[in-house]
């Protein structure tokens, strides 16, 4: 009974076995012939060219040009990058260093079933209403990366509509607020209670590219891939009568495209990572990241605890690079009965730390915010302004009588080599005013957020490995004797005077650091990055 029993089993085990892979085995074998049949059809309904055959093309006005985004349009294929900055800016560092440890089971994976590692990763537990690197910090870096040549194209197209594998969140604010493409088709997230679960919805997906496809004449539609990637999107490129392949050499011939030649200006942009996060390059930043904690400790006891002469040449002997130019012609003050009013751009909270290492003298600093930590550490002393004009301009008077005064009529940080408006509160405060160029370089951290903790701000770019900075004392100026010099004059032309002091003052400025002055505003910077007017309670950490 035993043996029959046995053999049985064995049977059943042989006939389950031969089953179960001979079923395999037919199902490969019509996974091949289907995609050797799709092939077929694609090389028989395409008409594949080459894509430096398009660049010769004059009548693509009329037509809709249907481009890959990341193997079409972007320099590099790697779509590591992106998701690292995700990773790191919107999920934190925990989790942008279990990203790049499962990198490598990413490569292993495959491209589809990495694609979903990389988006599980990132994304699982990221509240969707906050989620704003894809139009604060991703933008900087597509562009960055955009070709060219393939630009050239695009722009003299008709309708224009970008595909990628990438979320769409990821993607949409740089291909249509940057380079005016008409519509987007990506990978559409699922959400669970307001928090993206880190899956793919393919039924969103699958209505985006329906709504491509609708009211648009097939014979009108040009479609832009690489040969391998056709037929991930084939039930959009079947609808082109016409297919030019982009290779890998031709993406390596294309030139970088120029800032100048962006259809909108990038003047603000978010996150700490200031270098493209390769995956050599987050390797490196996450190991030096120890490290760099130790540095900017050591850096911030030099200058708190050590006078201006001597904490300056160890700062520098710590990595710190600053330059410094005075003007040769140098008006004394100490015969003025009230203190000196420097005006400098904004590039970071240590502005008017570092003018006071250019001066080797004590400043005192007024700040439209301020973080409490950032007022704490500060080595200097440090007042916040109201918004109350009268109330402001009484206390700016009163802080004058009592030392030289540092001021950033900018009210916040720009990053890009732009200039904010000027506020013309200082022209009115003092007699004598010296404009001061500021400009810094960091390679690694950037010292300045508009949706982080602020107080971290001097931290993260103490942290940089040779973070550069450099101040200009550019000529005095006299406001005074800039004003209409005529008996009643009236309230409207004092005002114009105010702001012409106030746009003299940017445009020396500007002129001095190579920046190109502009009209915007404080709000206009949180509105786009932080998505609110960047006003907070002096009881919170204070925005800048």
């Amino acid at each position: 009974m035993a043996k029959m029993f046995r053999a049985f089993f064995f049977k059943s085990l042989f006939f389950f076995w031969y089953r179960f892979l001979f079923r395999q085995l037919k199902n490969l074998i019509g996974f091949h012939r289907s995609v050797s049949n799709n092939s077929h059809a694609l090389a028989t309904q395409f008409k594949y060219q080459k894509f430096p055959s398009l660049l010769n093309r004059s009548d693509l006005s009329d037509h809709t040009l249907i481009f890959d985004v990341e193997n079409a349009l972007l320099k590099s294929s790697s779509l590591f990058p992106y998701f690292m900055l995700v990773a790191f800016e919107a999920g934190g560092l925990l989790r942008a260093f279990v990203f790049v440890l499962l990198y490598p089971f990413v490569c292993l994976a495959g491209e589809k079933m990495g694609l979903k590692i990389m988006i599980m990763t990132c994304f699982f537990g990221i509240k969707e209403d906050s989620f704003r690197v894809g139009r604060s910090v991703l933008p900087k870096f597509f562009l960055e990366d955009v070709g060219s040549e393939m630009f050239e194209v695009l722009n003299r197209g008709g309708k224009k509509v970008g595909v990628t594998n990438l979320p769409r969140i990821m993607v949409e604010s740089f291909v249509k607020e940057y380079l005016e493409i008409d519509f987007v088709i990506g990978s559409e997230l699922k959400v669970f209670c307001g928090y993206h679960i880190g899956l793919m919805d393919d039924r969103k997906t699958m209505h985006a590219l329906e709504q491509v496809q609708e009211g648009k004449g097939s014979s009108h539609m040009i479609g832009i891939t690489s040969f391998n990637k056709i037929l991930h999107h084939h039930q959009l490129f079947s609808n082109c009568k016409e297919v030019y392949l982009v290779s890998e050499g031709d993406k390596r011939m294309w030139q970088a495209l120029p800032k100048e030649l962006y259809p909108k200006p990038l003047i603000f942009h978010d996150g700490r990572l200031a270098l493209r996060p390769d995956p050599m390059d987050s390797l490196a930043m996450l190991m030096w990241l120890p490290y760099a904690i130790i540095l900017a400790i050591i850096r911030i006891s030099l200058a708190l605890s050590l006078p201006y002469n001597i904490s300056t040449p160890l700062l520098i002997f710590t990595g710190i690079r600053f330059t410094t130019s005075i003007p040769k012609t140098k008006t004394s003050h100490k015969a003025k009965p009230n203190g000196h009013l420097y005006v400098c751009n904004h590039r970071t909270l240590l502005d008017p730390l570092y003018i006071s290492f250019a001066l080797q003298k004590n400043l005192i600093a007024v700040t439209y915010s301020l973080s409490r930590m950032s007022e704490i550490l500060a080595p200097i002393k440090t007042v916040r302004l109201t918004r109350n004009r009268d109330h402001d301009a009484e206390m700016m008077q009163q802080l004058l009588k009592q030392g030289d005064l540092v001021v950033c009529p900018e009210g916040t940080t720009c990053r890009e080599p732009y200039l904010l408006r000027f506020s013309p509160l200082f022209s009115e405060m003092c007699d004598e005013i010296t404009p001061v160029a500021m400009n810094s370089h960091v390679s690694m951290f950037h010292g300045t957020t508009a949706g982080g903790l602020k107080c971290l701000d001097p931290v993260f770019f103490l942290m940089n490995p040779a973070p550069v900075y450099t101040v200009q004392l550019l000529d005095q100026l006299t406001p005074s004797c800039q004003q209409i010099q005529i008996n009643n004059v009236d309230v409207q032309e004092k005002e114009a005077s105010r702001f012409d002091v106030a746009n003299d003052v940017q445009t020396q400025i500007g002129n001095a650091v190579g920046f190109e002055c502009t009209k915007l505003t404080r709000k206009d910077k949180y509105l786009i990055l932080a998505g609110n007017e960047g006003i907070v309670s002096t009881r919170k950490s204070g925005k800048s």
